[in-house]
């Protein structure tokens, strides 16, 4: 049977793709932006959240954990990954519900089960179910095996991806889908190397091949002062972009800091904390000069 890892079902979508939608978050990406919004998503493993802003200080958790893995001193609040065996004794006994694991195995049939709740809305409103993360294509069968079920029943199918897999894959999954939201965050394979860790090589080869195809794309490009904006790289990307067969929505997502709490809860270190957002004046510049190259662009999701 198989199986994948998601830390998100969200329904009544309206930024993922058109009409009404449920978004399948799926664990676990091949980059790590700089300035990721969810953090969650990053690793396919299930991981502890501690609410510091609930955390009684009780120490029930402290007590109760058969691994000893949780501490807590004048030092604040530890627990150790090593240790934690993910019995969740901490998520049961915790009376102010502080803890929480981030990230659930399911069955296909599981999340179709879900999916199904929602057919009505999507029929009224051209929606659909998008499969985002994370990166869903890093779980190729569980993608695929979804995709499958969800076209049985004639729901419209839309993934949102950063193009990072194997061309392969790509092409496969676009024989089951109707439409991609493709991220392209910058046209330097160094700087894209820098901000993402991976270079974009892969990420522009597989965006050409979609087109060349005849796949929907939407475009998806992150506005992050500091890293994009420079008149040099919107030209880039607006002239790559236009030079693809099919490519016109373009949609520009101005960053936001608002996931800064998502990296202290996993404990993680947040390295958008120095990035600014971006003024309206900078976002409505970017779109005019990206319209120029006959792109069609909407500011926000």
């Amino acid at each position: 049977m198989v199986t994948g890892v998601v830390f998100d079902i969200k329904k009544f979508a309206i930024h993922d793709g058109p009409g009404i939608r449920t978004t399948v978050f799926f664990k676990g990406c091949p980059l790590a932006c700089r300035w990721c919004h969810n953090p969650e998503g990053l690793s396919i493993a299930e991981q502890h959240i501690h609410r510091k802003e609930r955390c009684i200080g009780c120490g029930d958790c402290v007590q109760l954990c058969p691994h000893n893995a949780i501490e807590i001193s004048n030092n604040g609040f530890r627990w150790d990954d090593k240790s934690c065996v993910r019995c969740k004794t901490c998520v049961q006994t915790c009376p102010a519900e502080a803890h929480e694991f981030i990230g659930h195995t399911v069955t296909i049939d599981e999340v179709v089960e879900e999916i199904k709740k929602d057919i009505i809305f999507y029929d009224e409103s051209r929606g659909g179910v998008t499969f985002s993360g994370g990166e869903p294509l890093m779980q190729a069968q569980f993608l695929l095996g979804l995709l499958k079920a969800c076209g049985r029943l004639d729901i419209h199918r839309t993934v949102d991806t950063t193009g990072y897999a194997d061309a392969e894959l790509l092409l496969a999954v676009a024989g089951q889908t109707e439409l991609f939201l493709y991220d392209v965050k910058h046209m330097d394979p160094e700087k894209h190397r820098r901000y993402t860790g991976v270079s974009n090589k892969k990420i522009l080869n597989n965006l050409k091949l979609l087109t060349q195809h005849g796949a929907k794309v939407d475009i998806r490009i992150p506005i992050i002062p500091g890293v994009n904006v420079d008149d040099e790289n919107i030209h880039e990307t607006g002239a790559f972009l236009s030079s693809l067969p099919g490519i016109r929505n373009v949609s520009l997502l101005p960053f936001h800091p608002e996931a800064g709490h998502k990296y202290s809860r996993l404990g993680v270190h947040c390295f958008s904390s120095n990035i600014r957002v971006p003024t309206r004046h900078e976002v409505d510049d970017i779109a005019k000069r990206l319209r120029r190259f006959g792109l069609q662009l909407k500011i926000g999701g």
